[in-house]
């Protein structure tokens, strides 16, 4: 699937090179290029290699002094031009948003051909023909190529349109034969036009003849035509020793391009897959979050979430035929080989993988009639394989163990053979139908059970893994609803002895009490996010409140002050009238008396300063009673108690809502007195976010917000705020970053960590 995505053949040789590799550091290398190429795609949209060809064959002999046909040189002329293109894409991503260490060395190391592209096209052109501007020569001879053809079509048009002639044609008309012009006439008239045959009809009735009069014109032609081969191989000759010269040039851009196609299409795969690239561990156990075979159609397939390794060494499958046992096993083994192979794998997030030594399987049926092998020994032939060459960082796979022999001792066996593996330290998926095996898995430490899910009512497979439960037998209930009689499906059940009965009960309990733990879970987490949805409502509906309040009191204090203010505007007004008066009439008026009236005016504007009750508490362990009021701690809100419930429970009326709120959740407010706290004018924290979006904003717009927002936050009392600018090419975080440096409010700054959002985000440290 992958090489078929690559663009050239260069691209699928790399794919089909590749094997997987137990070497830790090797695959971690491999999967960080990989993860390099799916970052390129997805910040560069799909990237076309076009031009890129396998040159290789051709360098080889022009090495050895042979002469590149025109095709290879035009060939070599698109390879180069594509090997320009993608380094230029690379050098168009910024560094700072993009890193993609590995591919830009490589890029780097593309040597430019330029001059050697230009003199090739200059040469050659799309239709892989010779220009006729590669030489003046060239130009020379093609020009009287063009004027003899003239002449011999003016030569031959003159004689079919004599009378003579135009009763011997078959057809009046100019064709060519052995690169002679003739013309076609009837066979009768063989000896009646002096000239060469050349040519006649599959039924002979014509005869294509080059009259005597144009064989001079056509033989001048045909040497103006040599000289033109000649000519043209000469061009051809120095283009050839052009490239011989940079051969070992050529090579290394092939090698290179080649390798980039080959991770375009692990890219382009992980694209089409919804693919990942997994974390690696050396320690930890495999674990897979929503896997998928990559072979099944990924709109359909049910993915599997699977913890294998450290306490869970083996996990055994079981369920009915066609229920997905087999698949999920082959999920397991091939996401781990894809993941060593450097591919990447379609998982989800928190997907780890470790690398695994070898990945063993014994899966299908390979009876071989040639080597006389029945089921059972084909099966034991590769299990006795695999076990002399496991070690403990194997993943060993186990299709149907123990089948195709007595059931007793076909269990017995695969029992036996798991703990050897066990012993042995490697990781282990198994599926079979042994009831044997299930006891197994539920009895021994580092095993347990798993079962793909069958739907009795449809009599068909969920296909949906299970891990921690094992499969039920399903045998009498799909009987039962194909139409069985009752009594035969009781006369088997007495078949069947007390302890497999009882296991099969216990299994059946097991799966029915999970399956209800899972739905209990499922109604406990919808309650639990209509707890929030409804606790987020509350909250942002008493911010908005809050925020209406502090709206109203700055406006009352604003008419106030302007109130105050037009007094005093006025009250000055009076007194500067008075001292006028004062001063025409100084014995009416002394200046203490002045000023005792300035006094006095004064003191008419005290200022405004407006007032709320303050929250006084009481102690924690008060008793709380109905009609008490008190303030829920969660979220801040104050409320009446309207009932007492068993368990330190109350019901709290707040607002229009009745909340159940532990004592532990709710303080006693004492009843407000006369003292009384200034609101000050601080715009509180909950209107005031610790971070800001920049991101689609021109400098100049952005800096205008931060200059705002910035004032909001040290006003709230923020010590650190985020402004959130993107990585984009770089522009806007270089503004904000200037502007920062200047502030005098601002202590430090910093661009964000991996965490915190990398580059694209930078973190303000106020004064």
């Amino acid at each position: 699937m992958i090489k078929d995505l690559a663009a050239t053949s260069l691209g699928q040789e790399e794919i089909e090179a590749i094997e997987p590799s137990a070497n830790f550091h090797q695959v971690e290398q491999q999967l960080q290029i990989t993860a390099e190429a799916m970052d390129f795609m997805r910040l560069r949209g799909e990237i076309s290699l076009y031009g890129l060809e396998d040159i290789r064959s051709a360098l080889k002999r022009v090495a050895k002094g042979s002469i590149l046909q025109v095709e290879e040189c035009w060939d070599i002329a698109t390879t180069i031009h594509a090997g320009r293109q993608i380094k230029s894409a690379m050098r168009q991503l910024p560094e700072e948003s993009a890193p993609l260490p590995y591919l830009r060395k490589n890029c780097e190391q593309i040597t430019s051909l330029d001059e050697l592209e230009e003199e090739i096209k200059r040469c050659v052109n799309e239709d892989l023909e010779v220009k006729s501007t590669a030489s003046e020569d060239l130009r020379a001879i093609r020009q009287k190529l063009v004027t003899g053809r003239q002449r011999i079509q003016e030569t031959l048009q003159q004689m079919l349109r004599s009378a003579r002639i135009q009763k011997m044609l078959q057809e009046s008309l100019i064709t060519i034969r052995n690169d002679r012009y003739v013309i076609p006439i009837k066979a009768e008239y063989r000896g009646s036009l002096a000239g060469m045959i050349h040519d006649q009809s599959a039924s002979g009735a014509t005869l294509y003849i080059e009259p005597a009069s144009v064989v001079a014109l056509n033989n001048q032609l045909r040497t103006w035509e040599l000289e033109e081969s000649r000519e043209i191989d000469k061009i051809l000759a120095a283009l050839s020793n052009l490239v011989a010269e940079v051969t070992v040039e050529l090579a290394q851009n092939v090698a290179i391009l080649g390798e980039i196609d080959g991770l375009f299409a692990k890219a382009e795969f992980a694209r089409r897959q919804r693919a990942m690239v997994p974390k690696l561990t050396k320690t930890g156990p495999l674990t897979l979050k929503q896997a998928r075979h990559p072979l099944l159609d990924r709109e359909i397939a049910v993915p599997i979430d699977i913890v294998l390794g450290n306490d869970t060494q083996a996990i055994i499958i079981t369920g009915p035929n066609t229920g997905g046992k087999t698949v999920s096993l082959k999920t397991v083994g091939l996401l781990a080989l894809m993941t060593q192979s450097g591919f990447p794998i379609p998982a989800q997030d928190g997907t780890i993988m470790p690398v695994y030594s070898g990945v063993y399987a014994d899966i299908g049926d390979e009876q071989s009639i040639e080597q006389s092998l029945s089921t059972f020994s084909s099966h034991m032939t590769k299990i006795v394989r695999i076990l002399n060459e496991i070690d403990h960082r194997s993943l060993v796979l186990f299709d149907e163990l123990g089948a195709g022999t007595d059931p007793t001792e076909g269990a017995a066996m695969a029992v036996a053979i798991l703990n050897h593996v066990l012993q042995k330290g490697c990781s282990i998926v198994a599926t079979t139908h042994y009831s044997e095996l299930k006891v197994f898995a539920h009895t021994h430490p580092y095993a347990v059970n798993a079962s793909v899910q069958f739907d009795v009512e449809t009599l068909r497979p969920t296909y949906k893994l299970e891990v921690g439960v094992p499969g039920e037998s399903n045998a009498f209930s799909i009987a039962k609803r194909l139409g069985l009689s009752e009594a035969i499906i009781e006369a088997a059940k007495e078949e069947i002895s007390q302890e497999e009965s009882r296991l099969e009960e216990v299994i059946t309990s097991l799966a029915k009490a999970k399956r209800e733990a899972e739905d209990e879970g499922n109604k406990a987490q919808h309650l639990r996010e209509e707890a929030e949805k409804l606790y987020q409502d509350v909250r942002e509906k008493w911010q908005l409140w809050e925020e209406e309040k502090f709206q109203l009191q700055e406006k009352a204090r604003q008419e106030a002050r302007s109130i105050v203010n037009k007094a005093t505007r006025e009250a000055d007004e009076v007194l500067t009238e008075l001292r006028a008066w004062a001063k025409e009439r100084p014995q009416d008026v002394k200046e203490h008396k002045l000023s005792e009236a300035r006094s006095r005016l004064e003191k008419a504007n005290p200022g405004v300063t407006l007032v709320a009750p303050a929250e006084t508490f009481a102690p924690e362990t008060a008793v709380l009673s109905v009609g008490d009021e008190v303030k829920a701690k969660s979220f801040g809100q104050k409320g009446t108690v309207v009932e007492v419930l068993a368990g330190d429970q109350y019901r709290v009326q707040v607002g229009s809502l009745k909340l159940v709120l532990d004592r532990s959740g709710l303080t006693k407010l004492k009843s407000s007195a006369a003292a009384t706290k200034p609101i000050a004018s601080v715009r509180s924290r909950s209107f005031v976010k610790s971070e800001i979006d920049l991101r689609g904003k021109l400098v100049e717009e952005a800096l205008m917000d931060i200059e705002k927002y910035l004032d909001d936050a040290i006003l709230a009392g923020f010590k650190q705020v985020h402004l959130i600018h993107g990585k984009g090419t770089g522009a806007l975080r270089k503004g904000v970053h200037a502007y920062l440096a200047k502030h005098r409010r601002v202590a430090t700054f910093r661009n964000g960590e991996y965490s915190e959002g990398g580059l694209g985000v930078t973190v303000v440290e106020l004064k």
